[in-house]
């Protein structure tokens, strides 16, 4: 049977949707996090060298990276439902978003929880405000930024039919899902951003995401 090796608090909780999604059985391993690092355990070493988060197993495979993951899946498990026909121009699209989700949208939202945790993280009385400067600076010269450019695009793209490819609810939709959680709880632009309020509010609403979050266990990301 395919096993997902879930994080909590993580990209893995897509994988599990999206298996909810296909209906495909499967078995979870859980980890939790270091509460001080906020890392993943050592013990997922053994499953894949970088001891990240989500891997899967399947048919002796081991297959780590979201992307990588969601289109394995869908290559293997679907029927045509959450993804277009190969060769066709909403087969593109649908690749370009799998691609983006962590290649453009995660990468600044990453280097605003490095900033927030320079800000407050513990140091000597005299050494503090040099720290929160710093990051204050990188935040409000490049982060913040970056975060208005990529989430004004993807609220625009939202705002066309309320999914990322077309019509119709995908795997992409699953794969952006995290990045767009993700900026709901820290860019502090939510109310400007009322097409991607309203696409995190549609699909958390989805059966299969609350299924996946029963099985997956409790999810916050703030």
């Amino acid at each position: 049977m395919l096993t997902v090796h879930h994080l909590n608090n993580s990209r893995s909780q897509r994988v599990l949707w999206l298996l909810e999604e296909l209906d495909v059985p499967y078995e979870i391993r859980k980890y939790q996090r270091d509460p001080k690092t906020m890392l993943a355990p050592s013990e997922l070493r053994a499953v894949h060298p970088l001891g990240k988060s989500p891997l899967i197993e399947d048919g002796g495979q081991v297959i780590a990276e979201s992307g990588a993951i969601v289109d394995y899946l869908v290559d293997r498990y679907d029927t045509g439902r959450l993804a277009p026909p190969r060769g066709t121009p909403e087969r593109l699209r649908f690749n370009y978003w799998l691609h983006y989700a962590e290649g453009s949208a995660m990468p600044p939202l990453l280097l605003k929880l490095v900033a927030m945790r320079i800000a407050t993280a513990p140091m000597s009385f005299f050494a503090r405000p040099i720290a929160q400067r710093i990051a204050g600076k990188l935040q409000s010269a490049f982060v913040d930024p970056q975060l208005a450019l990529h989430l004004d695009y993807v609220n625009n793209e939202l705002a066309q039919t309320g999914w990322f490819v077309g019509d119709e609810f995908s795997a992409a939709d699953i794969q952006m899902s995290f990045p767009m959680e993700v900026a709901m709880a820290r860019s502090g632009l939510g109310g400007r951003l009322p097409h991607v309020a309203a696409f995190v509010s549609r699909v958390q609403q989805r059966p299969a995401y609350r299924r996946a979050l029963e099985r997956g266990g409790p999810y916050a990301l703030s």
